[in-house]
């Protein structure tokens, strides 16, 4: 695992065959901006998790491809995001405004020089509100027990991630519920992967999180997390 305190790499490269799941729930305030961020080239896929408010209809708009998911829960919007990718090189941002999807160039990029097989962003909040106490709190937990399941020095489980497609269905990811970016580290890590971090500004979010954005909530997803640590290993297997 590797950290930096800033991205060494340049800001674009030529476009490749890249796709960028975009988990969604209720964010037409965030929509047009995230997709604007979205690194010419790239596919945008919004996994519309049963919107009310005509995200599909504004991700549409605005050039993305729609994907939808029925069965309600983060992991299950993801999952669904990475089966209809076909691109040699998945990523995944939320879809808030929280996080600019132009950060993953050099994560990317990072993937396709065979440099590391998942790349992870650690978010670094920008202003007020960007990242809440118990949120924080509950993901320094996570972090600590991720390291004594696995030695993985990480920092943030954050949402912000670059891998092959091919290698990601691999690790047969089950957990649909907030289990699932936890889930894919730990496999990821069982499989001996290279997994690199990089330090990314962390935005306060557009709307109210659906996850973490009271203790009930943050409480739950670490519970979900502490599932997935609970797991047998897998069997070792290469990454990208």
């Amino acid at each position: 695992m590797t950290t930096s305190p800033s991205s060494p790499f340049p800001a674009a490269f030529p476009a490749t065959d890249v796709d960028v799941v975009l988990p969604c729930l209720n964010e037409a305030a965030a929509l047009p901006w995230v997709l604007g961020r979205i690194p010419a080239g790239w596919r945008a896929l919004v996994v519309d998790n049963g919107s009310t408010d005509g995200s599909a209809d504004i991700a549409r708009a605005h050039g993305a491809t729609v994907v939808h998911e029925a069965r309600r829960g983060f992991g299950a919007a993801c999952h669904a995001g990475l089966t209809a990718a076909t691109a040699d090189v998945v990523c995944f941002c939320d879809c808030d405004a929280s996080l600019d999807p132009g950060l993953l160039v050099p994560f990317v990029r990072e993937v396709l020089d065979g440099e590391a097989d998942l790349v992870l962003g650690r978010r670094r909040p920008q202003g007020r509100g960007a990242w809440p106490a118990h949120a924080r709190a509950g993901n320094l937990a996570l972090a600590r027990m991720l390291r004594r399941r696995t030695g993985l020095r990480l920092h943030d489980l954050g949402p912000l991630r670059a891998a092959r497609r091919e290698a990601l269905l691999g690790l047969d990811l089950d957990d649909r519920r907030s289990g699932y970016p936890l889930q894919m580290v730990v496999r990821a890590a069982d499989a001996g992967w290279r997994i690199a971090e990089h330090e990314v500004p962390y935005r306060p979010r557009t709307g109210k999180s659906k996850v973490t954005g009271t203790w009930l909530g943050t409480w739950q997803a670490v519970r979900d997390m502490s599932r997935v640590l609970h797991e047998s290993p897998r069997v070792r297997a290469g990454g990208g």
